[in-house]
């Protein structure tokens, strides 16, 4: 069941249901209590009555006095109903003799005993009696009614109280839905909202007036918009500076390949050729940065990844920037014992330590030795790259992770300012952190620190 209407119906109408059903059985039992006791009552009343007409006369019982409770109805004030002559009576003496007896009555004594109330099966009929004992006048009065009759009257009484009731069920019902569907009509007219506002619309919802119970939901909606339209204006963002960075390489090229196809001598166009080759390294480096910002930002789900030492994945990044650091005249020491740590996210460390790994070594001079050590201690891990280039310029530190951001330190002027950015999307990701500082005796330390179950 997905319907929250339906769902809140059911709940209301079985909790009502309960509620009403509890209350049928508690107005069924105490009418059937309320209505025996009146019936009783007039049993207790017509026995004193007859014992009292028998007083008057002196003890000398009538033959005709049995036959007054005739004349008494089996609820007072009720009108006429198939119930006003159903009581018998019977008087006898304590000689044991039949004084009188009403129309009707068993032949049978109805009671033995003393004054009080008993059932006697008469005939296979079974008859609710009163019996009154009046020791002056030696008399036993016996007024009763039959107990299939009385169970039938109080049924009548019963029902004819549960019927309205069971008319207003449907009603309830009814009024339990109409007031659901206004209950839920802030939902409605929320969708309805939703449904007709553009895709380019994130502006946040107004919250005035709108239901205490829905102001998390659309507090909660107005943060997804505000964070998707970050997220959007990032990438346009980049988009755009992308758009400009590889612009401009390019055009630089086209430049170079003019300059060496008009070139007038060998000297000219191999000058040419090697700038050439030196702007298509650089926009190789431009464009693979750009898929590293866009896997660390849409990361594959690490769940079914295998694990992957960590010492063996700063060897392969080290690997693979061999041929740049040889060019370079960069010499790279590796400090990272095998089995040390093991990650999953291999897709995120990779193009964060090649990036650090990267940049150390084109800010390095030729000559110079770029250091990269893992090290782990309990609950945490950390990767040092550490070289002897000129290092971050204090002014320029706050800046450097940017996207696109290029400082007067820049490894030779022509960067793509997206390293470091990769580097810490890459951190956000895995839970850890990143944290430049000044080399003693000069360079850059590079350091990432990550939880150990990373």
């Amino acid at each position: 069941m997905n319907s929250i209407r339906t769902r809140l119906f059911l709940i209301l109408l079985a909790a009502t249901g309960a509620v009403w059903l509890s209350a049928m059985v508690w107005i069924q039992y105490s009418t059937r209590t309320e209505v025996e006791h009146v019936l009783d009552r007039r049993l207790q009343e017509s026995a004193q009555m007859v014992a009292s007409l028998i007083a008057r006369s002196g003890g000398i019982v009538p033959a005709e006095a049995a036959a007054m409770v005739d004349d008494a109805r089996a609820l007072p004030d009720t009108g006429p109903h198939d119930f006003v002559r159903r009581l018998i009576c019977q008087v006898w003496g304590f000689d044991g003799q039949l004084k009188s007896e009403s129309e009707g009555a068993p032949p049978e004594r109805l009671a033995d005993g003393a004054t009080g109330f008993s059932e006697r099966s008469v005939d296979g009929e079974i008859w609710r009696v009163y019996n009154h004992v009046d020791e002056a006048l030696g008399i036993r009065v016996m007024v009763g009614d039959a107990r299939s009759v009385r169970d039938h009257l109080v049924d009548d009484v019963v029902l004819g109280l549960l019927a309205p009731a069971l008319l207003i069920l449907p009603l309830l019902a009814g009024l339990i839905w109409l007031a659901v569907r206004r209950g839920l009509a802030p939902l409605d007219r929320l969708a309805a909202t939703l449904a007709d506002r553009p895709a380019t619309d994130l502006s946040a919802l107004n919250d005035r007036g709108i239901a205490v119970e829905l102001q998390p939901m659309i507090g909660a909606l107005n943060g997804l918009f505000r964070r998707v339209d970050t997220a959007r204006e990032r990438e346009r963002s980049f988009t755009a500076f992308a758009a400009h960075e590889l612009k401009t390489p390019l055009a630089g090229l086209k430049t170079q390949a003019q300059i060496a196809r008009i070139a007038p001598d060998d000297e000219t166009r191999a000058r040419a050729l090697a700038q050439i080759a030196g702007g298509v390294d650089r926009t190789d480096r431009m464009v693979r940065q750009l898929l590293d910002m866009t896997a660390v930002e849409n990361p594959v789900e690490a769940g079914g990844a295998p694990q992957q030492d960590g010492a063996r994945i700063l060897r392969d990044v080290a690997e693979g920037l061999a041929g740049l650091a040889q060019m370079r005249g960069v010499t790279m020491d590796l400090t990272a014992g095998p089995g040390l740590w093991r990650t999953a996210q291999a897709a995120l460390l990779a193009p964060a330590l090649r990036n650090l790994l990267e940049n150390a070594i084109l800010a390095s001079p030729p000559g110079s030795r770029v250091e990269a050590r893992l090290e782990h201690s309990p609950g945490r891990v950390r990767f040092l790259v550490l070289d002897r280039g000129p290092g971050i310029p204090a002014p320029d530190r706050p800046h450097v992770t940017g996207r696109f951001w290029r400082g007067a330190a820049s490894p030779s002027g022509q960067g793509s300012g997206l390293g470091l950015a990769i580097v810490v999307a890459a951190m956000e990701r895995m839970g850890g952190t990143l944290r430049l500082s000044p080399r003693e005796g000069g360079g850059e330390q590079a350091e990432i620190l990550l939880p150990d179950t990373a």
